[in-house]
């Protein structure tokens, strides 16, 4: 197909492509074109018979999206890749048939922006949220991938009209929730704006229409007082032969809402702000302009912010300043050279529409440190789900800047911590931080941090990474470096346990683990999708497979029926487990009952969860005896340590400083008071359980003593269930 013969077609796909060709000819070198209209042509093909809910041709929707890109200049790959961007989800097109009739590239950004769809996913949520994880590591490789996904997106909301309302406000807050703040932390303003304006639309119809009729209306009784600013601006510069271009902006209808909202304020409060941007030469004319408006209107304190000096995460660069007008109207304006201003509309784009070697190198390097921090944080987790969380937190960070010792800039998002800095600096760093000094003082960990401050972070060798810290970090790196941690540390505790209880297994089979047949061992793994020996003992130990059938089938080749039967024998297995109190990782202590140290003890595997331990006469032990045949006797270790909890119910006397006395006494035998709460309760006397700390069962005993000998106390007694 030539571009003569398609300037005859008269079909809505066929004037679109026209037009495409018409957009890149302006740019791109013949050879290109020719390689576009082979790119048109198979996915014309492709998608032959293919309609969307408008009714239209499918091949329309990607022209669509590869004009979009046209727009910015993108490459000749950027815009084949567009145009058949469906073909390999959609169609009967391979890979392979893409790399050979075009090359590899083209063929690597289609795959990237297309959906997974070979894979059975439990829910829609769960394919987004794994198609989104996709596509974020192609783009680690190619800035271009997300790109086309937001032309993709954007051409996709200008067309949801056709949609039925659940969809449309299911795909408007995804777009709300994910694609506009990917825009606008890649810098690309005008997607941004426009991508919130058209879900602001699909979402609140009536909202938006109720502010677009304010805004019309204000705009006229507005005229006189922007022209008035707009000419003082104007006259100063020019008196002081100062080149400036002047210029009014306005906000966009989401933005009125989302202030109106997130302030509880009114339209009029909102549209009363005049805002005007200030375009200069260079940096030192930035802020030479600031001084003569400071000079010509008044600037209201507090309100400066320098994005010049510390540019925001997206590369933006501006001078904002806020000053009082003529009338006392509030005047908001920026101030930004033209370079910034390309930067802060296109943002990673700038480098295809303007071809400027300093924006692209200083934005598409912060895009990708952004794109490799994210990643990193999230290294050693599958989980798609702790992924898009991880994503809406690091979109949306308001940013403070703080300083190291030795006067290092570290920017992190409102709310940090002194944790959070010391894994922003580095991962070891956070790993063994045990103290922080802020301004010179000693200071707790979870302490907030404030823009300015100097943070000396102090470490040790003896220190460890504490799962406390999960509950004030923010930042995904130290989140995602903890939890590994917790995660590796979890694993080697679980290969350790499935180690004892297989032992303890093959034992009572009179034989030990050297003595398996090796090749019988390999057979196993293979039978059972194990990697190695560590992660069938991982399994055990997670609880995920019961001890006695892995010994059974390691012992003997017999099929997994003749196993079952010898399980329903009611074979009772015993082994010795090292219960720690403060661990809880792999041994869980039942609350039903709370059990501990010196208590007779029974355990019960858990899949997922371990070994659930109770005490002997728990309720719940019939229970369980009924529904799994098999189960542990376990016993507690010379060595235990910590502290358990454990359920006390007193009935007290109402007398007056019961309560105080009763905790005195806690206090005195190093009990710590963790709930206490009301059963029954009388004119005479209340009956209240106390959930208290303890080390063991003789603890127990001599602060039930104790507190029996109170004459406030009627009745004592350890709440068994």
């Amino acid at each position: 197909m030539n571009i003569s013969e398609t300037k005859q077609e008269g079909l809505p796909q066929d004037k679109l492509f026209t037009e495409l060709i018409s957009a890149v000819s302006a740019y791109l070198p013949k050879q290109q074109l020719s390689q576009v209209q082979q790119a048109y042509q198979l996915a014309s093909e492709a998608h032959a018979g293919q309609y969307r809910l408008s009714g239209e041709d499918y091949i329309c929707h990607p022209v669509s999206v590869a004009l979009i890109l046209s727009e910015m200049k993108m490459d000749a790959d950027c815009i084949m890749a567009a145009i058949m961007h469906d073909v390999l989800e959609d169609t009967e097109v391979t890979f392979d048939d893409m790399s050979a009739g075009f090359n590899e590239e083209v063929a690597s950004l289609v795959d990237a922006v297309s959906k997974l769809t070979k894979i059975n996913f439990k829910s829609r949520e769960q394919a987004q949220a794994e198609n989104m994880r996709k596509m974020f590591f192609a783009m680690a490789k190619d800035l271009r991938v997300i790109i086309i996904k937001l032309a993709d997106r954007l051409h996709n909301m200008r067309t949801i009209g056709v949609m039925k309302p659940d969809s449309k406000r299911r795909i408007a807050k995804e777009t709300l929730d994910i694609y506009a703040p990917i825009a606008h932390r890649l810098g690309m303003h005008e997607f941004c704006l426009e991508l919130e304006d058209l879900s602001f639309e699909a979402m609140f119809p009536n909202r938006r229409g109720v502010i677009l009729k304010g805004v019309k209306k204000a705009r006229g009784n507005r005229k006189e007082v922007i022209e008035k600013i707009k000419a003082s601006l104007k006259d100063r510069f020019e008196d002081t032969s100062f080149p400036a271009q002047i210029a009014g902006r306005e906000k966009n209808l989401y933005s009125i809402y989302r202030k109106m909202k997130r302030q509880k304020i009114s339209f009029n409060e909102v549209f009363d702000v005049y805002a005007f941007r200030v375009i200069v030469d260079n940096i030192p004319q930035c802020y030479q302009a600031l001084g003569i408006v400071h000079n010509l209107f008044k600037p209201v304190p507090g309100k400066f912010k320098d994005y010049i000096a510390l540019p925001k995460s997206n590369g933006y660069q501006s001078l904002h300043t806020v000053l009082v007008g003529p009338f006392g109207v509030p005047i908001e304006l920026q101030i930004r050279t033209l370079e910034m201003d390309q930067l802060a509309v296109s943002g990673i784009a700038a480098h295809w529409l303007y071809k400027t070697e300093g924006i692209s190198n200083e934005t598409q390097a912060r895009a990708h440190e952004w794109l490799r921090t994210l990643l990193e944080s999230h290294k050693g987790s599958d989980d798609s789900f702790e992924f898009i969380d991880n994503l809406k937190v690091d979109l949306f960070p308001q940013e403070i800047f703080v300083f190291s010792p030795k006067g290092k800039i570290v920017k992190l998002p409102k709310g940090a911590t002194a944790v959070d800095f010391a894994f922003a600096v580095h991962t070891d760093i956070g790993m063994t931080c045990a103290g922080v000094k802020i301004n010179r003082q000693m200071e707790p960990l979870h302490t907030v941090l404030r823009n300015g401050q100097t943070i000396d972070i102090m470490t040790s060798d003896f220190a460890v990474c504490n799962p406390n810290w999960l509950n004030f970090v923010v930042t995904n790196k130290a989140r995602n470096a903890i939890r590994n941690h917790l995660k590796e540390f979890k694993e080697r505790d679980a290969i350790a346990l499935g180690g004892q209880l297989l032992n303890a297994e093959l034992k009572e089979a009179g034989v030990s683990f050297n003595e398996i047949n090796q090749e019988r061992l390999k057979e196993f793994l293979v039978e059972q999708q194990l990697s190695s020996v560590e992660a069938l003992l991982m399994d055990l130990g997670f609880g995920n497979r019961l001890p006695l059938l892995v010994a059974q089938q390691l012992i003997s080749p017999k099929d997994s029926t003749q196993a079952s039967v010898d399980i329903s024998k009611g074979k009772q297995s015993s082994a010795t487990l090292n219960i720690h109190g403060a661990g809880g990782m792999l041994i869980n202590l039942a609350v039903c009952c709370r059990p501990i140290s010196g208590d007779k003890v029974i355990g019960f595997f858990s899949p997922g969860r371990g070994v659930m331990v109770h005490r002997i006469h728990c309720r719940n032990t019939r229970e369980y005896k009924r529904k799994h045949k098999n189960w542990l006797n376990v016993r507690w270790t010379d060595d235990v340590e910590g502290e358990f909890f454990t359920d006390i119910r007193m009935e007290l006397k109402n007398e007056k400083g019961v309560l105080a006395q009763i905790a005195s006494l806690f206090s005195s035998y190093g009990c710590n008071i963790e709930n206490i709460s009301m059963s029954t309760s009388s004119n005479e006397s209340s009956c209240d359980i106390f959930t208290i700390t303890v080390r063991d069962r003789k603890h127990l005993a001599r602060v039930m003593r104790r507190l029996h000998n109170l004459p406030a106390v009627i009745k004592i007694s350890r709440v068994r269930n």
